[in-house]
């Protein structure tokens, strides 16, 4: 072998060698991105001594509750899960109907009922705990985490409050050429499509304000990048084991479906799955009232994130429109003139609905989960007129009486 030839192949192995080294570089940089679980970043319960509200107090507020309750949900024979809590004192609860009426399996304390879109508050505080451990930022780049993500002016809050312009997978895939709907659609099947097919954004981003499930789909994509875990996995150890939700969970389709709270219609008939049923993020989060009135002590605790991070989330994004509506970081809002704001989340899948009430300023809860398709549940926040002066157009007899 000639000195030439000899130098030619040793100069081979040093690119080889470089290049694998350059590799194996980014690779380290990778799992560097990635937490471990011992320093897992998480919520927090809430430790603060919080005064028990008086005996007086809750026998007023409990008469006046039960009477909304008989007239919405018993009248309508809501089968669900109702909650009502101040400063995580329970003030009234009360469950009704089966989880599964083929079985008669009766509602109680301890059964999940789908979340829907109430679910989107859950991811939310995910992706805000690993803001607040530095993993991200909020005016991040989605391509910069989700590297083949093709909307270069996307962030992860937009995608937190809906200002994206991606468009809603669930119409995009009405179109049977782009998807078969005898098959289960998965989150990442969506992001693969869109760039597939070059699906166009519905509008610039951060123009305005649009509701869209695809947003909280592709934040569950984002958890599961930085975390390195899937998106059940990582919502257990963020949020609900941290906070002892021993009763709430993603759900895993291959295994508990048939275990878990079925969904119905008006009529007693059960809903059937279809192909937008395993997409994560903005829904499939199963979960108790007593379980999310722990959620809702810990994000009412004065420890929780930084002021500066908690601010972000209760403040308004898209005002294109006047309206006492808005959306803040996974809650939605009213908000008045004199600053006073109510905030909640509403969800629907199937037959399930539900409503998150959260009164930050008396520090209440209500909490109305249902597996049977009604609107009642979406009545919830009117109870808001018993503990602040909200001005909702009410009639005092929508508070019972």
């Amino acid at each position: 072998m000639n000195s030439k030839y000899k130098l030619y192949i040793a100069f081979i192995a040093f690119v080889g060698l470089f290049s694998s080294c350059k590799k194996n570089r980014n690779d380290l940089a990778e799992i560097e991105n990635v937490q471990k679980i011992d320093t897992f970043p998480h919520i927090k319960p809430n430790t603060q001594k919080l005064k028990n509200p008086s005996t007086s107090f809750i026998t007023e507020k409990k008469t006046t509750i039960e009477n909304f309750y008989k007239k919405y949900w018993e009248r309508n024979k809501v089968s669900g899960s109702f909650l009502v809590a101040k400063n995580g004192k329970i003030i009234y609860e009360k469950y009704a109907g089966f989880a599964n009426y083929e079985k008669k399996e009766a509602i109680n304390h301890d059964t999940p009922i789908h979340l829907a879109s109430v679910s989107k508050v859950l991811t939310a505080a995910a992706v805000l705990e690993l803001v607040y451990a530095g993993k991200l930022t909020l005016d991040q780049k989605v391509n910069t985490i989700l590297h083949q993500f093709p909307y270069e002016e996307i962030t992860v809050r937009t995608l937190l409050n809906h200002r994206s312009g991606l468009t809603n997978y669930a119409y995009y895939f009405d179109d049977r050429t782009k998807w078969n709907h005898s098959n289960l659609l998965k989150n990442q099947d969506i992001l693969d499509l869109f760039i597939k097919y070059d699906a166009g954004l519905d509008f610039k981003t951060d123009k305005k304000f649009a509701y869209c499930n695809t947003n909280y789909a592709m934040l569950a994509l984002i958890i599961e990048k930085i975390t390195g875990m899937n998106y059940s996995e990582a919502m257990k150890k963020i949020i609900f084991e941290p906070l002892e939700m021993d009763h709430t969970f993603v759900i895993d389709f291959e295994n508990d479906i048939e275990k878990v709270s079925q969904s119905y219609k008006g009529n007693y008939k059960r809903y059937e799955l279809n192909h937008l049923d395993q997409v994560y993020g903005d829904k499939n989060i199963y979960s108790t009232p007593r379980d999310l009135l722990k959620f809702d002590l810990a994000t009412s605790s004065t420890d929780y994130l930084t002021p500066e991070l908690s601010e972000e989330i209760y403040k308004g994004y898209s005002y294109e429109r006047k309206g006492t509506r808005n959306y803040g970081l996974g809650i939605r809002m009213l908000e008045w003139n004199d600053d006073e704001k109510l905030f909640y989340h509403n969800g629907w899948w199937h037959g399930n609905t539900s409503s998150y009430v959260k009164l930050k300023k008396e520090n209440v809860v209500i909490i109305g989960l249902a597996n049977k398709y009604t609107t009642m549940t979406y009545k919830s926040f009117y109870l808001a007129t018993l503990f602040g002066d909200y001005p909702l157009k009410i009639e005092k007899s929508d508070l019972g009486g």
